[in-house]
């Protein structure tokens, strides 16, 4: 991804900015996620069709590694190693989910569009965070 890309859609050119803002958003959209999942575990089970059981130890880790990434995000210069790490995390995140998916899920036809919708959208912020990671490193 260029930098120029990267500044549009972080609406700066700096590159401690965008990765910090990569972050934040990653742990706002985690976090909510994570929530619904802790709150409301067996309506969404219903609704995607999957073990409430599931949804519940999920949104428990989403919401803790949320908190973490928005620790992340609050640093002005997040160690690299630490951001390696949540971009290993969501890379590996979104792989699993369509692995799940294939493997031994058995979802209804909203949980079938929404399982590789988040994968996407975890994927893209280990795209996001990977590309502004390297542009502090220039």
């Amino acid at each position: 991804m260029s930098q120029a890309l990267l500044a549009g859609i972080s609406r700066t050119t700096e590159p401690q900015t965008m990765l910090r803002r990569f972050l934040a958003l990653d742990a706002a959209v985690t976090g909510a996620n994570g929530l619904a999942y802790a709150l409301a575990p067996a309506p969404l089970g219903r609704l995607l069709g999957t073990d409430a059981t599931l949804l519940l130890g999920l949104g428990l880790f989403l919401t803790a590694f949320a908190a973490g990434v928005g620790y992340l995000a609050s640093r002005p210069q997040p160690p690299a190693t630490a951001v390696k790490l949540v971009v290993d995390a969501n890379a590996l995140w979104a792989a699993l989910s369509i692995v799940a998916l294939v493997a031994w899920l058995s979802p209804t036809t909203a949980g079938a569009v929404w399982i590789p919708a988040q994968a996407a959208t975890v994927a893209g912020f280990a795209v996001l965070q990977f590309s502004a990671l390297r542009a502090v490193g220039r």
